[in-house]
């Protein structure tokens, strides 16, 4: 073969060459990850001595290690009652909301929280230091909520809920616990809705307390997802404490209700009605993905619980439980969940759990 023949010949393999080389390349490319970004989810911790001292700082470690956007902790820093003898603190104590400052504060990223039962409405027990609840939730306010600014190495601003009013020690005040912000398409609220039946029982109930809340928590969700709308949202996630029971499937972990109804049957008082109503028109009216992101029942899932009034499942909500508790088995429990973000995907969310190594109690890590 000439010289003159060879060249053209030489060409056209290392086009071909190079166009495989971009096509398999572009291929990699756009399949090397299938999300865009993630984020740490847990709560319910720490319940523990040993908790306190060794599995949330070694949660807080591995979260360190998984490049995510933002935390967020759905409330409960302490177990449902103090514990004698503690080096820790485990009752509701200014020391209790120190320490998990500190927590939040060692995040590298932004670190959002809200509040639990166990951090105020239950702080009203003996066995917590016998404290006034709504004092204790306006300590909070001030240790956790004071600026408008999330928690962690790296904060970020959020909307603030500024009214209707809920109440604290000395009248309304504020909701500044409840926060919104939004990440490439996606809308996210924090709303302080709480175990003890919503703060409707346990030691010392509250009803004026929870009228004055649920009324805000109910309006501060129409409006992220009327936000959500405005600004072509993709998804929402909605991040509480309480598990307000969505059926009648597990009476040993939430409330029973009808799914249909959405009244609670077991006889307790129901603090999550009207919130569950307001709720679920909002997520059928709203078409796309909706996750509600919660603890308080200790026992981590993703489900799909939530029925509308003909008793057809909704199809584009989610129920996302951390773990959390489970204190008479050391770290057993102590993990938590990373939500892979995608916004050009179908369903926008993905859920994995996250077993930290050093916490592997029954079966260690190999």
């Amino acid at each position: 073969m000439t010289r003159k023949l060879l060249w053209p010949l030489l060409a056209a393999v290392l086009a071909a060459a190079l166009a495989a080389g971009l096509a398999l390349g572009g291929h990699g490319d756009g399949n090397d990850k299938s999300f865009e970004y993630a984020i740490g989810l847990w709560g319910d911790l720490p319940y523990s001595d040993l908790q306190a001292t060794s599995g949330v700082p070694n949660l807080i470690a591995d979260m360190n290690d998984s490049k995510l956007e933002f935390t967020v902790h759905d409330g409960d820093l302490k177990a449902g009652n103090g514990t004698p003898g503690s080096i820790t603190p485990t009752t509701c104590t200014d020391a209790l909301y120190t320490q998990g400052l500190g927590y939040f504060n060692s995040l590298d990223e932004a670190a959002m929280v809200t509040p639990g039962d166990n951090d105020w409405t239950d702080c009203d027990r003996p066995s917590n230091g016998g404290f006034n609840s709504l004092e204790r939730l306006d300590h909070e306010r001030q240790v956790f909520f004071g600026t408008p600014f999330s928690l962690g190495r790296e904060p970020i601003r959020q909307q603030v809920q500024t009214t209707p009013s809920c109440l604290g020690v000395d009248g309304p005040t504020q909701c500044v616990e409840n926060r919104r912000w939004s990440l490439r398409g996606v809308t996210y609220a924090t709303v302080n809705i709480q175990g003890s039946c919503n703060n409707l029982c346990d030691t010392a109930p509250d009803p004026a307390e929870y009228a004055a809340r649920n009324a805000a928590d109910i309006a501060w969700v129409q409006q992220t997802f009327a936000a959500a709308k405005a600004s072509g949202s993709v998804a929402v996630m909605l991040i509480g404490q309480a598990d307000p029971g969505f059926d009648a499937a597990d009476a040993t972990r939430a409330p029973v209700r009808n799914p249909r109804t959405l009244a609670e049957t077991d006889g307790q008082p129901d603090g999550f009605h009207d919130f569950l109503s307001a709720l679920r028109d909002e997520v059928i009216a709203f078409e796309k993905p909706v996750v509600y992101v919660h603890g308080d029942s200790h026992y981590f899932r993703v489900d799909k619980p939530f029925l509308d009034a003909q008793g057809r499942r909704l199809e584009n909500f989610t129920r996302v439980e951390t773990f959390g508790d489970n204190q008479g088995n050391g770290n057993n429990d102590v993990h938590w969940v990373k939500a892979l973000v995608d916004p050009q995907s179908r369903d926008v969310f993905a859920f994995q759990a996250q077993i930290v190594p050093t916490n592997r109690t029954a079966v260690p890590a190999p």
